[in-house]
């Protein structure tokens, strides 16, 4: 199984931002990238090149499912898993979103101290 090292996190709220960036890097011991928009993301998306791909739906401009529209151009989203993080999680929300190609839906307001195993797990059902 490929490692988990890098994750872009898409997140336009800076304070949830900066705490999903401690809770993956001191909690999870990752290299996260922070962005703070869609467009951001698929600027920067190469480069840093994510193992994964945690995208906030409900974002200015262009929202999660727009982004990861575009994103499956740049990147092969069979080998990097993409999860959506929101707080819209009724039945109907979530069977769409994982019908964009999202392999999982993370709820809002998430626990700091269980992201980074809710991202592992998600990653070793991709990778399973």
């Amino acid at each position: 199984m490929p490692e988990l090292k890098r994750i872009l996190h898409v997140e336009d709220d800076p304070s949830i931002q900066a705490v999903a960036k401690v809770a993956l890097e001191a909690v999870g011991g990752f290299e996260v990238l922070s962005c703070s928009s869609g467009q951001e993301a698929l600027d920067k998306v190469a480069d840093f090149a994510p193992d994964f791909i945690l995208l906030d739906v409900m974002m200015p401009g262009m929202d999660g499912p727009q982004t990861l529209e575009r994103l499956v151009a740049l990147v092969d989203i069979d080998v990097v898993p993409v999860a959506f993080m929101t707080a819209k999680v009724q039945p109907p929300e979530i069977a769409h979103y994982l019908s964009l190609g999202a392999r999982d839906v993370i709820i809002k307001p998430f626990d700091p101290m269980q992201l980074a195993s809710q991202i592992r797990a998600i990653w070793s059902r991709s990778n399973g």
